[in-house]
């Protein structure tokens, strides 16, 4: 396993602060093709209790691939971005992403499993609003193939 085993439970540091910009979700609920008024709407948004645009679901990956960065990014981790795929998502929320949220992601490694000569890593990055509360969890797994493949 080229992967390095140290990683399980080690946590990385948290991303600089992503202010969630109106026109950054909408241009995402383009781009996914969320067409629901409140992704693009204030006034709809608004009219169904939030503050303003809600981002759709997956717009939490935006933060989420900071955090996946710096794992990939570690020389010490034995992770070849070009040997990795992107294997699951998942996201558990506590409370939508709506524009104007001041976001931090930060990463944890929560398994490490062998797999013939490769690996399977699971991370979980939980991303806070400006207050420190709990926004969401995403759960990423990433298979890593060995040198020899």
């Amino acid at each position: 396993m080229s992967v390095n085993p140290d990683l399980l439970e080690r946590t990385f540091p948290p991303t600089p602060v992503y202010l969630v910009g109106r026109e950054k979700v909408r241009e995402f609920a383009r781009a996914v093709f969320a067409t629901a008024p409140q992704h693009t709407d204030v006034d709809a948004a608004r009219a169904a209790g939030y503050a303003d645009v809600v981002a759709p679901p997956t717009f939490a990956m935006v933060i989420a691939d900071q955090t996946l960065q710096q794992l990939l990014n570690d020389p010490t981790s034995g992770i070849v971005l070009e040997r990795a795929l992107h294997t699951d998502q998942q996201f558990a929320y506590q409370r939508p992403i709506v524009a104007g949220d001041e976001l931090t992601g930060q990463l944890r490694v929560t398994r490490v499993r062998a797999m013939g000569s490769g690996a399977m890593v699971t991370s979980e990055t939980d991303v806070t609003d400006a207050d420190g509360g709990l926004v969401l969890t995403a759960t990423s797994t990433l298979l890593i193939g060995s040198e020899n493949e």
